[in-house]
């Protein structure tokens, strides 16, 4: 039975609360030139079962994302050949705006001394001491982005109800 005109479907959300950001999803293009902006992001993979997140230096090479490790590392062992995430954002939590693209694909062990020798070129660095000389690849299958932006100028500031809880 469908209500009547004008009457109050239960179930059914009339409005809705905002917490004032706009997501807006970005394009494959910008999602990359954004990953390209910062120096570090985070690989998101299974170690032992349970997830596991490793901050990592990264570059990019033709559309995948290069990593160094150090070759006996716990990183390297749980990704060799796994699907793996791979995390970078950037925000400014004063004026509530910021980026995060997330990308999904297999981890590979570069072993190619060809291609090994051209990445070691590229200047990336661990942060870690490790060996030079060992990458992994993460060739994206999947990748998504979205960017948040404040609706207006009074969402830049905390509510009564938002520093309640701080």
């Amino acid at each position: 039975m469908f209500p009547r005109p004008g009457a109050r479907a239960p179930g059914i959300l009339l409005d809705m609360d905002s917490d004032g950001l706009a997501p807006k999803t970005l394009t494959k293009a910008e999602c990359f030139r954004l990953m390209a902006s910062v120096p570090v992001g985070r690989v998101i993979y299974t170690r032992q079962a349970l997830p596991a997140v490793d901050l990592v230096s990264f570059a990019l090479d033709g559309g995948d994302i290069i990593i160094t490790t150090d070759r006996h590392g716990q990183l390297a062992a749980a990704t060799r050949g796994a699907v793996v995430a791979f995390e970078v954002d950037s925000v400014d939590p004063d004026l509530r705006t910021g980026w995060s693209v997330t990308a999904v694909g297999h981890a590979h062990e570069v072993t190619d001394p060809d291609e090994v020798g051209r990445l070691e070129q590229i200047g990336l660095s661990s942060w870690a001491p490790v060996k030079r000389g060992y990458f992994m690849r993460i060739s994206p299958g999947i990748l998504n982005g979205l960017r948040l932006t404040a609706l207006s100028s009074e969402h830049l500031h905390p509510t009564p109800r938002e520093q309640q809880c701080a």
